[in-house]
This record gives structure tokens, C-alpha cells and sequence, in this order.
């Protein structure tokens, strides 16, 4: 908006304000990612239309608030003042109409996801579906389908997904909203890609390198964001634990850009995860103390209680640990709600039940995960994982002494967390299992154990961990009882046995519609994508420094993509100046209230958008900062498609790939 709207505006009306503020919101949400600028573009749009009384822009506005997810924002203010909005915006419209039905909608998201429910929401997207709206109806899906995160609605889950991915296309064909519909594609590719990691099928990888190349192609801070927790959960589960910890570094920070709600418990889950298999997990002891009554945490998350209790019984603090998980039993276990969070809370409690010795708490967290005995225990949206729900099944087995069930539901642990490539999580199971045969202490079985521990010997010392002391309620299991011998079938020898990798240099080309990597007598192919561009040019150029400005501007050459990232200045310094003129005048000004407040509401929010703090022009990008996040995120992206293929050479290359500011490649 121009210099000469803005001198005139003060004497009449302030035309398109609102529709220009429900436009800027709606991008920032479904184009960019980018939530805490939907939420203040939205805000400033329903003060608009509160001021003028406009029943449509405060509907709009309020939903817009409401943010991407349902339970965005956590605190109880914010969700008391969301909902006041909502009924008041559902008064004034139309009862017949799309956003009167929008609100229904949201309403009915809102309540159930605070309640672990998801009836309402589904009655609502029925009603939905009745609309010819492509947009309306995918909204609904992506709604309702955040409400179903539990481990009972897999398949719900993945019709919804299908649903999402499909209506998706034909959005931006019927919307003035160029780029709306690919946010809901993005969406729909996402949802599709947790539905599989958390039911742990084999394909999830698949989906996974999908929707990163079409992150490639263009940003979407809140997907990219979930993108980025889900990498630190695979780092984990690879048994990277130092790479998984600097992951999620990274990974917060990205969540604090995309202004997501989640990123400090998302955080906080990541380190409880990294801490827990490295053994570490009393030092969280504090943070955890206070984590459990944070308000930034959803109202039906509980994991964070029954990781205090596992830290405190790792501990030896055994009051602190039956204090944190009598939180859970609270009328009892099973009133808590099947949320997302629901089997690694689970997973936690029965690890804390048998530090300490408690039969009975044992054997009800057993009878409530028989159902879910082939699921891996995920948190969230893919974000952690804790292995097979067979492993808590035979830990709470072991406790309550049935130890035939105990090594049945282990053994079945070892093999699902193989497939699960959870190295940790199998290092784990071998351990427990080990400690069943033990137990049940037959000939066999303490042959059977030895070889548990040799297998799991092997795992620890290939990822540098120690066994854990919540690995073995005696305390009794240290490395050298592990024992040194390797005799094991040619079956387990070629799943985890993993040769030293051959010394450098690297090689990389161009082999079809992929890259073929080679390492000494190694090699692996990959599929192409923006990362593995920059990976062959640092590869190509071992020891040489290379700008990320220059890596990604090569890539936007080559594609016929080049923009100006010159950090050209969204507002010049005139048109600043003239703003807070115009405020200045707006305040000695004694004309209608309303409409100072308008135009008044009109300039902050520009000048907030568009500057620093401090008042500096906010320019469209830094070019060295921009670049180094979009090569950072897409080399990162093409090691870990590497390390899924051969880990050999994935983590030669981690070791060697230096990114940020300046890039490069330095084989040892």
C-alpha cells in the first residue's frame, strides 16, 4: 500500500484494511508456515473488524487466531479468549453459512483435542463435507485428523491423510489464493508420513524423502519444522546421539521461527529421548520437576510424568518416582486419554513400575498396552521414539514375574526394533531379555543370555553407549559383563556388525536420476534432490571452502529459480518515516475514535512487519543467513537419505561435511 493512500486515509474510510490483513495472514499461515505472523496479521485483522462491526472479517479473523493446529496456543487465557471469539463471531454469522460452519468446526477441534476425544470433530467434518468448498473441506481434514493422534485411530488417520492430499489439488484452481492448496498438500504429505512412522511400517521412509523434496522446492516453516523433530528422532533411533542432540538445536530454533507453541516441549522430549539411552536421564531430574506442570504442554500430555518418574527411580529416589507416576493414576490408568502422547507415557510408566518393584502398577499398564503389542512407542507427531511396545510388554512381564510372557514379548522386541532400525532401543531389548533367560534360569537360557549380551556388546560399542542403568533393576549389568566373544548367527552378524569405514576421499556423480556416492569399495545410490547438488560440489572440491550463498545461488542458476536476495528493504526509509508521521498526526487528532484507532492499528502493524527493532528496515532476506539455513536443511536432508542407505558412508560424510555460513568438505 502505497505512500499517497496513507496522506489521504485519515479523512474517510479506511478501504480493503481488513480483507489486505485477512490476505496477509492466510499467506503467512498456509504459504509461509510462518504461525506467529498469522496469528498477528489475523489479530489485527478481528480488531478491524470488531471496530466496524463486520460479522464475515471477525469470523475469518478469529479462525485465522486460532493458528494451523488445533491447541496452538496453550496457555488458559488464550484459549478462554480464542473460544469467547469464536461463539460471539458464531452469534453474528449466518447459521447456514461456510464460516458459521468453519466455527462449528473449529469449536468442536478445539474441545476435543483438550480432552483426548475426537467425537465432535468428526461429526463436524461430516457436516463439512456437504460444502462444495475444496478449502473448507480440507481444513476440516487437517483438524480432524490432529485430533486422532492416538493408537487407536491408525487407519481414521490414514483415510483422513489420503482425504487431505486428494482435495488439496483442487484448491488453488477455485481460489484467488495462489499456493493455499499447496499448503494443504504439504499438510496431507506430512500427515501421511506420521500415520506410517507411528504404525512402523516399512515404507515410511518413502513418504518421508517425498515430502522433503517437495520442502525443496519451497519453504513451509511449520512443516519444515515438523520435518526437522522427526530427523532427531531418526538420528536417535541410528544411535547418533551426539548428531540427534545438535538436530534438536537446530530444531528449536526452527520452531521458534515458524512460531510454533510445541517447540520447547518438542525440545524438551528430544532430550528426555537422547538423555534416557545415553543413560543420562537423572541429570534432566530438575528440568523435568518443573516441566510436568509447564502450561506450555498439551492438557492431555503426560509423558513428561512418567519420565520424571523413570528419572527419579534411575536415581534411586524411589518416593519422587511413586509420587510422579501416582499423577497418572489419577482416578486411574485407565482415565488417561489415548492422546498422541499415550504409549511413550505408557512406555515410561512400566519402566518406572519396574525400577522400583511395583507389581501391581506393573500388571495394569500391561493389560492396557496388549493392544497396541506391534506399535513402536511414538510420541506426537513422530517426534520420539522408544522402541517396540513389545519391550514395555515383556518389561512388565519380568516385573510381575511371569517369565515366560517376559522373554516371549522380548524376543519379539529385539527383531521389531531391528526392523525399526532403533538401535538403541535394541540394545535395550537384548539386555532385558538377557535378564529374563537369567531369571527363568535354565541350562539353555543362561547360554541363551550370554549370547544377548555378546549381541548387545556388539551394539554398544558400535555406537560408543554404555548400558544404561535403568537397563537392569539389580544395577548388576556393566560393559564387561557383556562379554568380549561374537558368537552369533551369520543372520545377526550381517544386520549389526558394521565394518570401520574406509578413509577418504569421497567420490560423487550424476547416475541417472540419482547420485551414486563412493567410498573405497563402497558405494550407494540415492535419489537426486537440492542437498545432493551441494554435497557434489563440496565433494568435488575436497578442502575448499564454499559460500552457502554460492552453493544455493548455483542451484537457483541452474533451475532457472534466481532471485534477488540482495536484502532489498520492504519499506524504505521515506515510507518509515512518513508512517510514524501519520501516527504522530493520528495522535494529536481529535477526529472519530474509531476510525483514528483504525488507521492507527493499520500502521503499527506495518511498521511492526516490516521493521527491526530498534526501527531498522526488516530487508525481504539476508542473503548469507537465508542461504546458510536453505543449504544447512537440504545437505542435512541428503546425509540422512545417505545413512539410511549405507551407514558406512553416512557417517564418513558427517564426520567431513562441515555447513553454515561457509561450507566444505575435508576427508580424514
Amino acid at each position: 500500500m502505497g505512500v499517497d493512500f496513507l496522506t489521504t486515509a485519515g479523512a474517510g474510510t479506511f478501504p480493503g484494511a481488513a480483507d489486505s490483513l485477512l490476505a496477509s495472514g492466510t499467506r503467512a499461515l498456509a504459504v509461509d508456515g510462518d504461525l506467529h505472523a498469522g496469528r498477528e496479521w489475523f489479530e489485527a485483522a478481528y480488531r478491524e473488524g470488531e471496530s466496524t462491526g463486520d460479522a464475515r472479517v471477525m469470523a475469518e479473523a478469529a479462525l485465522g487466531v486460532g493458528g494451523w493446529w488445533p491447541g496452538e496456543d496453550r496457555s488458559a487465557a488464550a484459549y478462554g479468549l480464542l473460544d469467547a471469539r469464536l461463539r460471539h463471531a458464531l452469534t453474528l454469522a449466518d447459521p447456514s453459512s461456510s464460516d458459521a460452519m468453519r466455527i462449528r468446526l473449529r469449536l468442536a477441534a478445539e474441545a476435543d483435542y483438550r480432552s483426548g476425544s475426537h467425537i465432535a470433530v468428526l461429526a463436524a467434518l461430516e457436516e463439512v463435507r456437504g460444502l462444495p468448498d475444496p478449502a473448507v473441506h480440507a481444513e476440516a481434514l487437517r483438524l480432524a485428523h490432529h485430533c486422532l493422534l492416538g493408537p487407536d485411530h491408525g487407519e481414521l488417520r490414514r483415510a483422513l491423510a489420503n482425504e487431505l492430499v486428494g482435495k488439496a489439488a483442487l484448491v488453488d484452481s477455485r481460489s484467488d489464493s495462489r499456493g493455499v492448496g499447496r499448503g494443504h498438500l504439504l499438510m496431507g504429505l506430512l500427515y501421511q508420513t506420521v500415520d506410517l512412522f507411528l504404525t512402523g511400517h516399512p515404507h515410511a521412509h518413502r513418504r518421508l524423502a517425498e515430502l522433503r523434496a517437495e520442502l525443496d522446492r519451497g519453504e513451509h516453516l511449520a512443516v519444515g519444522y515438523v520435518v526437522s523433530a522427526i530427523e532427531v528422532m531418526l538420528a536417535t533411533r541410528a544411535g547418533r546421539l551426539d548428531d540427534a542432540e545438535r538436530l534438536a538445536e537446530d530444531c528449536v530454533e526452527h520452531g521458534g521461527k515458524a512460531g510454533d507453541g510445541d517447540a520447547a516441549a518438542w525440545h524438551a522430549a528430544h532430550t528426555v529421548a537422547i538423555r534416557w539411552y545415553q543413560g543420562r536421564l537423572p541429570e534432566l531430574l530438575p528440568t523435568l520437576a518443573g516441566l510436568v506442570d509447564s502450561p506450555d504442554l498439551s492438557a492431555v500430555d503426560h509423558s513428561f510424568h512418567a519420565a520424571h518418574a523413570v528419572a527419579a527411580a534411575t536415581a534411586g529416589d524411589h518416593p519422587t518416582a511413586m509420587r510422579a507416576m501416582a499423577n497418572l493414576l489419577q482416578p486411574t490408568l485407565t482415565d488417561l486419554p489415548r492422546s498422541g502422547t499415550w504409549l511413550a507415557t505408557m512406555y515410561g510408566f512400566v519402566e518406572a513400575a519396574h525400577l522400583i518393584g511395583n507389581e501391581p502398577a506393573a500388571a495394569k499398564a500391561y493389560r492396557r498396552l496388549v493392544p497396541y503389542a506391534n506399535l513402536p512407542a511414538m510420541a506426537s507427531l513422530a517426534i520420539t521414539c522408544f522402541g517396540s511396545v513389545q519391550h514395555a510388554l515383556g518389561v512388565a512381564a519380568l516385573t510381575t514375574g511371569e517369565l515366560d510372557q517376559a522373554v516371549a514379548h522380548l524376543r519379539r522386541a529385539v527383531h521389531r526394533n531391528l526392523a525399526l532400525g532403533h538401535w538403541p532401543a535394541v540394545l535395550s531389548s537384548r539386555l532385558r531379555l538377557a535378564e529374563a533367560l537369567d531369571q527363568r534360569g535354565t541350562d539353555d537360557d543362561k547360554a541363551a543370555a550370554r549370547e544377548e549380551r555378546d549381541h548387545a556388546a556388539t551394539v554398544a560399542g558400535r555406537l560408543h553407549l554404555q548400558p544404561q542403568p535403568h537397563q537392569s533393576r539389580s544395577f548388576g549389568i556393566r560393559t564387561r559383563e557383556l562379554g568380549t566373544q561374537r558368537s552369533r548367527t551369520d543372520e545377526f552378524r550381517a544386520v549389526e556388525a558394521e565394518p570401520h569405514a574406509p578413509a577418504g576421499p569421497a567420490g560423487c556423480r550424476r547416475l541417472g536420476r540419482g547420485w551414486r556416492i563412493e567410498l573405497g569399495s563402497r558405494a550407494v545410490q540415492v535419489e537426486h534432490s537440492i542437498g545432493m547438488l551441494h554435497l557434489a560440489v563440496l565433494i568435488a572440491n575436497p578442502g575448499t571452502e564454499i559460500t552457502a550463498a554460492d552453493l544455493v545461488a548455483g542451484v537457483n542458476a541452474l533451475s532457472g529459480m534466481r532471485r534477488d536476495t540482495s536484502g532489498q528493504p520492504l519499506l524504505d526509509r521515506a515510507a518509515i518515516r512518513q508512517y510514524r508521521q501519520r501516527l504522530a498526526e493520528l495522535g494529536a487528532e481529535n477526529g472519530d475514535d474509531d476510525q483514528n484507532r483504525r488507521e492507527r492499528d493499520w500502521l503499527l502493524a506495518e511498521l511492526t512487519a516490516n521493521t527491526r527493532p530498534g526501527g531498522r528496515s526488516r530487508a525481504f532476506t539476508d542473503d548469507s543467513e537465508r542461504a546458510r539455513l536453505a543449504a544447512g536443511r537440504a545437505i542435512r536432508r541428503a546425509l540422512a537419505r545417505i545413512d539410511q542407505a549405507d551407514t558406512v558412508i553416512g557417517a564418513h560424510l558427517r564426520d567431513t561435511v562441515h555447513t553454515g555460513i561457509r561450507c566444505w568438505y575435508r576427508p580424514l
